[in-house]
Parts: structure tokens; sequence; C-alpha cells
């Protein structure tokens, strides 16, 4: 996978105070992808991002505190990409497909930080648990935001799903990918297992396949 290099400043045009952020940001991702996220050392996000320690300072507390922000702006993001991704005008089974499709490319985009996400947060903390709690909650919304549409109106769907189960599919998923990343797989091997088990668990117990019998 092709990284984009880290932006640079001039000696004449100094970068502004929000480019300098966004150059830690993904020199933390860099150093996350090639150390792991208990290896990196502020030292590394400032070596490069090609730029000092006090200025890594100036934006952020600690190598934690620069973790976190990358986290919470990458769920921000997939959060985004999977609800531009669902038609809602589509029949309820496509919009699942769609939906998880998306949840998966975002995480297939930077496999590294998804499961770093999801294995080393868990151990940081009080401000980890907040990204946990608020990262769930925006998943859990979105889940039953998306399955409230009309197309989910069908007999024995759930409409939306209650939040016990869209909690059930956020962690299923969250713990299927990372399983995945783990054993050196492809995500995208997943997806029409994801897209049975969401049917499956927001759908109706049974439906007849067309020919069987009556």
């Amino acid at each position: 996978m092709t990284r984009a290099e880290p932006a640079t400043s001039t000696a004449t045009e100094p970068a502004p105070e929000s480019a300098f952020r966004r150059r830690l940001l993904e020199a933390m991702a860099e150093a996350v992808r090639e150390r792991g996220y208990r290896e990196t050392t502020v030292a590394d996000v400032v070596r490069n991002a090609r730029t000092s320690r006090r200025t890594f300072y100036e934006h952020f507390d600690s190598k934690q505190d620069c973790f976190i922000a990358l986290l919470t702006e990458r769920n921000s993001e997939t959060i985004q990409q999977i609800s531009d991704a669902v038609d809602p005008a589509a029949p309820w089974r496509t919009q699942v497909r769609q939906a998880i499709h998306a949840w998966i490319d975002a995480s297939r985009h930077d496999p590294t930080i998804t499961l770093a996400w999801i294995r080393d947060t868990p151990a940081l903390g009080e401000a980890a648990a907040k990204l946990h709690h608020d990262a769930a909650e925006a998943f859990i919304d979105l889940i039953q935001r998306l399955a409230a549409t009309p197309e989910f109106d069908a007999p024995g769907v759930q409409h939306p799903p209650n939040r016990r189960t869209a909690t059930f599919l956020y962690g299923g998923f969250r713990e299927l990918i990372a399983s995945t990343v783990e054993a050196g797989g492809d995500i995208r091997d997943i997806i029409d297992v994801a897209v049975d088990a969401a049917i499956a668990v927001v759908g109706p117990r049974y439906e007849p396949r067309t020919g069987d019998a009556e």
C-alpha cells in the first residue's frame, strides 16, 4: 500500500498550526505501522513529521493523546464513509451489504491502525475509555439510523434494531475484523459471513428461499 509522504514546510512560508497537527497525526500513523503503538515513541513521531518535540507538545499532551486524536478522526471518517455508501432506497438486504462493504473497505485501508484501535486502546486508561464509549455510541447510533429507513419496514425485520442488537453487531464485527487481521487474512473475505450474520440478526427468523417447498 502506497502512503503519501508527510507534507513539509519551507523556511520562507511556515506551515500553519493545523498543518503541523496534520503532519503529527500522519506521523503517528506511520510510526504505529512500522513499530506498533506500544513500541512507538514521541521521538519516532517527531522524526516522521520532520518537526520538533516542542511542536509536538504544543499540539498534544502525550503519545497517547496523539494516538487517541488519530483514532477519533479515523472513527469519524469510517462512520461517514459507511453512511455515504448506503442507498436508503435500496432493498434492505442490499443496504446491509453496502454498509458492511464500506466498513470493511475503511478498515482495510489501514489495517494496522484498525488493529491497534481494537487491541491496544483498552489498556490506555480513562481517555481511551471515553474514546471507546464515544465510538461505540456513534456506531450503535449509525446501525440504528441506517436500519430506520422504510425499506427495513418489512415483516419480521427489527425496524430499527434495538440497542442490544446494534451493540451485538458492532462488537461482533470489530472482533471479526481484528482476529482476521491478526491471522494475516484479507478482511474482504469476511464480507459474506458478516452480511449473512447481520441479516440473520435483524431479519425474519425464517424466509423460504425461492424454490423451497411450501
